[in-house]
């Protein structure tokens, strides 16, 4: 999400006009598509700061010396389109059908080839079929199945959603978090889970970052989009949280949280086939 400050309404603004406001607003994000993983909706209304490392960037650049590559989870396929050279074999999954047309439509003019999957193993390639895995926040990771797509020497590569991320804001609606749930995708955690598929980790990095909601139609469009952050989310089951939070919003600024992510990078052991990029 990216866009600039909106200075917050007055709490004395008149109680009739902040709920027509909330209504204008919250009837507008639940009508916006949320297919895709393109969050240009949110500029001027919500921003969240970036990791210093560039996934994107990082990923593009390993992308144009790969040979065969694979983009789990792809969303709409929207990042890895935005590398300026793809592998000359380059695959993406997704289980969205809304997003898998989306990705279609995106990346088959770049020659890249978009498959139907559940996102449950088995992942539908053989053995040793690409020399990269990419994954830009995956739901789960099925470690398992990505050292056995990758051939001998090759590289996963993928940014994470952290712990605790976001928690401020699904606190809000679902009360506070058990430690189970506080401790799940642990860094540390995937490190362990990478070695014990037969990987060995190269880089792991990870970072917290400041998240701000600037009017509660963001707040509203977020939830919709990011569905699992408040399973079974909808406007009419949370109204009476969303209505005090848009009063919270308009009489003390933005709502802040902060989001986590990691950044890591896998490799399997043996020599990289030759002919690759």
């Amino acid at each position: 999400m990216t866009g600039s400050s909106v200075p917050a309404a007055s709490s004395s603004v008149p109680a009739a006009s902040s709920d027509e406001r909330f209504e204008a607003l919250v009837a507008e994000a639940d009508a916006v598509p949320v297919d895709g993983w393109d969050f240009s909706w949110f500029d001027g209304r919500a921003t969240e700061q970036r990791p210093s490392w560039g996934y994107a960037r990082s990923m593009a650049a390993r992308l144009a010396q790969a040979g065969a590559a694979l983009d789990i989870q792809t969303g709409g396929g929207e990042v890895l389109a935005s590398a300026p050279v793809l592998a000359p074999l380059t695959v993406a999954t997704e289980s969205w059908p809304p997003n898998v047309a989306r990705a279609t439509a995106l990346l088959h003019p770049r020659g890249a080839a978009v498959v139907a999957d559940p996102d449950e193993p088995p992942l539908p390639f053989a053995d040793g079929a690409f020399d990269l895995v990419v994954s830009r926040h995956p739901v789960t990771t099925w470690w398992d199945e990505i050292a056995r797509v990758l051939a001998p020497g090759g590289t996963y590569f993928s940014q994470q959603v952290g712990r605790e991320s976001v928690f401020e804001l699904i606190e809000y609606f679902l009360g506070p978090r058990t430690e189970e749930e506080r401790g799940a995708r642990d860094p540390g955690r995937a490190r362990d889970d990478a070695e014990a598929a037969g990987l060995e980790v190269t880089d792991l990095r990870a970072e917290r970052l400041r998240v701000e909601f600037f009017d509660i139609g963001a707040v509203v469009h977020f939830l919709r989009k990011v569905i699992w952050m408040v399973p079974g989310f909808t406007v009419g089951a949370y109204l009476p949280q969303l209505r005090s939070l848009h009063r919270r919003i308009e009489g003390e600024g933005p709502f802040v949280a902060h989001s986590a992510r990691f950044l890591i990078e896998a490799r399997k052991p043996g020599r990289r086939p030759t002919g690759l990029r």
